[in-house]
């Protein structure tokens, strides 16, 4: 059987990869690059590419559950529309034709449209990179496991700025370890970019 994959970018913005954001990912700069090796990849072959950015409106009427566990104020929350932190990275490469996605949750799938933007370009293969790995990346990697899309989860170009108690080399291996034992193939960028598992 013949497969076709669709690349989705997560959440590549500048509130992973400015220097003074609480949430900045120490291999952002490499991430990016990876990133783009990706995207390039994907454009040779001209196969679909997805690009989805998190934004809050700024009433944050749309933060749900989003930051519960934070300790986040309702005015003090991340994503915020219209702030420079929810605006791409200005290294990302983003090629005409490919299709922007905003979301408000941590998964991409969840009222954003898509999986039927999906099914209509005829992908049955997800191709995840972006930010974060253990929390949106993560998420949809999970949920389109779950919505029966084979996922290739590209851990070197996801990034995390780490946790309390785990650096971004860390999280990134203790995610591939839990994703990689059922949820999804666990790719490295170099082979992706080179087309050596690039359906």
């Amino acid at each position: 059987m013949k497969h076709k994959s669709a690349l989705l970018v997560i959440d590549a913005q500048k509130v992973y990869t400015n220097h003074g954001s609480e949430l900045y990912c120490p291999d952002c700069r490499g991430t990016i690059t990876r990133i783009n090796k990706i995207v390039k990849a994907f454009e040779k072959k001209k196969l679909p590419i997805f690009f989805i950015r998190h934004s809050h409106k700024k009433n944050g009427k749309d933060l749900g559950r989003m930051f519960d566990f934070t300790g986040e104020s309702p005015g003090g929350f991340n994503f915020k529309e219209g702030t420079p932190e929810v605006e791409y990275d200005a290294r990302l490469y983003r090629p005409k034709g490919s299709t922007e996605i905003v979301k408000n949750r941590y998964s991409s799938f969840i009222g954003t449209g898509l999986h039927d933007k999906l099914k209509k370009v005829g992908a049955d293969t997800v191709v995840i990179t972006g930010f974060m790995t253990n929390f949106c990346c993560e998420s949809a990697a999970r949920d389109a496991h779950d919505l029966d899309y084979f996922v290739d989860f590209v851990v070197d170009a996801t990034g995390t700025p780490g946790t309390q108690t785990m650096n971004e080399k860390q999280v990134r291996v203790a995610v591939a370890d839990f994703l990689g034992l059922g949820f999804a193939r666990i790719r490295k960028t170099i082979r992706l970019a080179n087309f050596q598992e690039l359906p």
